[in-house]
């Protein structure tokens, strides 16, 4: 991976943390855990539901973070979509490998668990926000859309698993994830 994605709306100002990750800083790697801890715990408590799995994972997305630093292009303000990024495919290669199977209800986003060392009330303000605003955004979706998400984002399935899971046409769920997304897209543009 050369490139990281441009800075995405909803996400925190990191100022310039990610040059100085870039440059092998460590406090900055300590501000971004600072930022993101909270909720790269909770996306991936949500994916994992075993809260010593989700800490592990945690802690090796930020070492992946930091082993990759170099990677990032020097334009890039903001590393967080990154991070999730990477703790996400994290916790779907865990279910892989241990071959443990999550259901859709497991454990809801909003009311996982923090299990995160106490963040700089500023980060832990920053971090608070961007979580409201992303659920808001997800609860702007309809029931069949949040269906579609949850099955592609917290269990890693392909869009023609999804239509086998839930019964449906192929083009129906392609046309419910591809709405989905669009409202995401609006409902996080607003904040």
């Amino acid at each position: 991976m050369a490139s990281v994605c441009p800075r995405m709306e909803g996400f925190p100002d990191e100022g310039d943390l990610p040059r100085r990750l870039r440059q092998r800083d460590g406090e900055a790697l300590s501000g971004l855990y600072d930022i993101y801890g909270a909720i790269v715990y909770r996306v991936v408590l949500r994916i994992v539901t075993n809260q010593a799995a989700a800490e592990d994972i945690v802690q090796e997305s930020f070492e992946r973070l930091w082993s990759r630093a170099h990677q990032l292009r020097e334009d890039a303000p903001s590393v967080g979509p990154w991070l999730l990024t990477i703790a996400r495919n994290r916790a779907l290669d865990y279910l892989r490998l241990s071959d443990v199977r999550v259901s859709v209800a497991a454990t809801p986003l909003e009311s996982a668990e923090l299990s995160s060392p106490a963040a700089s009330a500023e980060g832990q303000l920053i971090q608070d926000e961007s979580f409201r605003q992303l659920r808001a955004a997800c609860a702007s979706l309809n029931e069949k859309q949040q269906r579609v998400s949850e099955l592609a984002y917290y269990q890693g399935l392909s869009q023609s698993r999804i239509a086998e899971v839930l019964g449906q046409p192929f083009g129906t769920v392609k046309s419910w994830t591809r709405s989905a997304l669009q409202v995401l897209r609006e409902s996080m543009g607003e904040h």
